[in-house]
């Protein structure tokens, strides 16, 4: 299925993203239609409406070899978003690098949690995000929160320059603060939320992975160590020391790890109140409160 897009006898766009699909599909890409669409908007600057709408457009030879060149490495199993530079999260737009993890929308999951926790949304809430990667998380957060102020650690100082500028185009820059360390070495202060993504994928586990996670991710943000827990052993003291005593922690789960994270989390004085699920009903983030 390689080559360029469409036949000889189609240089029309609709033949084109036709073309693109079969690909895409051939590939193995389940959202092959919409990844087509996607790309020639890329390739093309066009809005998808306008993609949509003019079907009939002849391609000239430099649209021809844009979307080509896009379609070949999405075909690859290169993650869209790594091929676009961009990813929507929390209807929010995140540039993204291979020095972070594409954003999901199951952790939206743990956005809508923490913001159910919060009574007052106009009060001044401290929050730290562990591992903060693109900032999706917190900055999301912000984005809801008005008078919120907060703090992204990440160990990476790549990811932090990419979280840096997510949060200079999003206009929060000036509520937020990036800092490189370990989890929360170095790191003092109270915090009304404590939120982490760690990396929890088990050692055994990477072999299953989508083509787009095992070739094209950071495995420092993946990988969790042999039994995927590594990362919220080391987390676990710095949850319970930064949490206000009226606090609520948030945190990502892989979907069977949700007794061997509580038991973490308790071990640290820290109860688990609540496992949410995400849009799939699978358990994705433990939320947990001081345990005096």
């Amino acid at each position: 299925m390689g080559g360029a897009l469409g036949g000889v006898l189609d240089n029309t766009l609709g033949g084109a993203l036709a073309a693109a699909a079969g690909r895409l599909d051939a590939a193995g890409i389940e959202s092959a239609r919409l990844d087509a669409r996607l790309l020639a908007s890329f390739a093309l600057g066009w809005e998808q409406v306008r993609i949509l709408s003019h079907p009939e457009h002849a391609l000239r030879p430099e649209q021809r070899q844009a979307m080509d060149a896009l379609v070949a490495r999405r075909a690859a199993r290169e993650p869209l978003a790594a091929i676009t530079g961009q990813c929507e999260f929390w209807s929010l737009d995140f540039t993204v690098t291979k020095d972070v993890l594409v954003p999901r929308p199951d952790s939206e999951t743990l956005v809508e949690a923490a913001l159910a926790s919060v009574k007052d949304q106009d009060a001044d809430v401290e929050v730290i995000d562990f591992g903060t990667g693109t900032g999706c998380l917190l900055l999301a957060l912000l984005s809801e929160l008005p008078n919120a102020r907060g703090l992204g650690v990440d160990v990476s100082k790549a990811a932090l320059a990419v979280a840096t500028g997510n949060a200079e185009r999003l206009g929060l820059d000036g509520r937020v603060r990036f800092e490189l360390s370990d989890w929360d070495a170095g790191v003092d202060g109270q915090f009304d939320l404590v939120v982490a993504n760690p990396p929890y994928i088990a050692d055994a586990d990477f072999a299953d992975l989508e083509p787009e996670v095992a070739r094209f991710e950071p495995r420092l943000a993946l990988s969790g160590g042999a039994d995927g827990l590594d990362c919220y052993q080391a987390l676990g003291p710095g949850l319970s020391r930064l949490l206000k005593a009226d606090g609520h922690a948030f945190v990502e789960i892989g979907a069977t790890q949700a007794d061997a994270v509580s038991r973490i989390l308790r071990r640290h004085e820290l109860e688990p109140i609540c496992v949410h699920k995400d849009l799939s009903g699978l358990p994705r983030v433990i939320e947990a409160i001081k345990n005096f």
